[in-house]
């Protein structure tokens, strides 16, 4: 039997915008997952020590503030500096300031290193099926 993968979930950068990371950590856990909910205003370093310490599969980071490119871009290279190149990178929310295409916004975060990326108001079980298929896929699941 495999074990019980573990998920990250928390707002990037100063974003507040908690209520959302909060209906996905429960979505979450009541699909099976062990989840670390670091909350709001969560910085770049503190989602990488977190998964270090946890072994994480998975991170899942949203902004809704419009400041996450600013606040990410240079997360990947952090993250790879750690070893945690194997661990799954997902963000949601309104990802950057004005209207933008999301399809130019996805390509953004892509570059970024994230694994996958969600326009706001993305169901949860969207996230969650996305993540037990990779998960899956990594034979982690």
């Amino acid at each position: 039997m495999k074990r019980t993968p573990t998920v990250i979930t928390g707002t990037v950068g100063m974003d507040a915008h908690v209520i959302g990371t909060k209906v996905l950590s429960r979505a979450l856990r009541e699909a099976g997952f062990k989840v670390v909910e670091l909350g709001m205003q969560v910085t770049a370093d503190e989602f990488i020590r977190v998964a270090q310490e946890t072994k994480a599969d998975a991170i899942l980071m949203s902004s809704l503030y419009g400041m996450a490119e600013q606040d990410l871009k240079d997360f990947n290279q952090k993250r790879l500096e750690a070893g945690l190149k194997d661990v799954l990178l997902y963000i949601g929310g309104n990802l950057v300031i004005g209207r933008a295409d999301f399809k130019e916004v996805e390509k953004k975060f892509k570059a970024l290193g994230f694994d996958r990326v969600y326009p706001p108001e993305t169901d949860p079980e969207v996230g969650i099926a996305d993540l037990i298929r990779d998960l899956k896929a990594r034979g982690k699941m």
